[in-house]
């Protein structure tokens, strides 16, 4: 996989450098990690196996859970090893594939979220063609096409980083690998590259927060003609979606959407969207959301 490189791996720097701060952080994050296998696989199993949620909205929540998992994974073990490990060495195979992982998970993510406002938009703005329009196989088209542009994201990403040669420092200022950082051990003009970068992250980022936040205006507006209880319902699944949303795309936009340039926080803000809005988002979706809590409740008490 090795391109136009002299460099054959990578450090990491990390999040800290304090011993004790990184046994701290070792502590914490090993215990988020887990609760966020722990939460995320229990919505899955959930909706797999009750009978009580085959409504789109749930397909879509299914592989949301699924992209939260796999898109935690892409940055969480790492980090953890890192912070017990003398020396964060990372291969530059290795830095290639979690660049991929990391931006096809989190962009499917994205889209997925994406499909989740559409849903919610024809059941609340169309309820009398919703089962028309969002049929299984729609979905499942729709589903495909969310894979599919993923991966043709993260393929985007991958090359972009394919083309720069790596020949002198290989300490990446960052608890994993992504375009920025490596775009500043970069020995040539990243100037052009980094635009493309830009281009492509930020687009997506900022592009469908847009679409989600008219779907939800939408949304919003057209529960001033539902009756009292329609409207209390649909209102308090459509906040936890913007929750959701909100807590998502303002970190990502914020990192994706400006030019090479690092600070202090930078670090702290990909925490919140790596590691914080998986391990929040089942919390949002079943605490908020009675058929889940329904559901989680009959089949796990039948199992007992």
């Amino acid at each position: 996989m090795e391109l136009n490189s002299s460099v054959t791996e990578f450090i990491l720097f990390g999040l800290t450098q304090d011993v004790e701060k990184e046994k701290i952080v070792f502590v914490v994050f090993l215990l988020f990690y887990f609760a966020i296998l722990l939460s995320n696989s229990l919505i899955i199993i959930t909706i797999r196996f009750s009978g009580m949620l085959g409504s789109p909205m749930y397909f879509f929540l299914f592989y949301l859970s699924f992209a939260d998992t796999c898109f935690a994974t892409s940055t969480a073990p790492r980090l953890i090893v890192d912070a017990i490990s003398k020396k964060k060495v990372i291969s530059y195979n290795e830095c290639m594939t979690q660049i991929f992982a990391f931006h096809f998970f989190g962009c499917m993510e994205i889209f997925v979220l994406v499909l989740m406002s559409f849903d919610r938009y024809v059941a609340i703005c169309k309820p009398l063609r919703y089962t028309t329009i969002m049929s299984q196989h729609v979905c499942g088209v729709l589903l495909k096409l969310a894979w599919v542009g993923s991966c043709i994201h993260s393929s985007a990403q991958v090359f972009l980083v394919l083309k720069l040669p790596f020949c002198g420092p290989n300490v990446v200022d960052h608890y994993f690998c992504d375009m920025q950082p490596l775009l500043k051990l970069a020995c040539v003009d990243t100037y052009i590259i980094n635009l493309q970068v830009v281009y492509n992250n930020g687009s997506i980022c900022t592009l469908s927060f847009i679409i989600l936040i008219i779907s939800y205006v939408f949304i919003l507006h057209s529960l001033s003609h539902k009756s009292a209880e329609g409207r209390k319902k649909a209102f308090s699944t459509c906040t936890s979606h913007i929750t959701v949303v909100i807590l998502f795309f303002v970190p990502c936009i914020f990192t994706y959407t400006r030019p090479l340039v690092t600070f202090s926080v930078d670090k702290i803000v990909a925490v919140f969207y790596t590691i914080g809005t998986p391990l929040l988002n089942p919390l949002i979706y079943t605490l908020r959301n009675a058929d889940i809590k329904k559901a989680m409740k009959k089949l796990w008490c039948n199992q007992l």
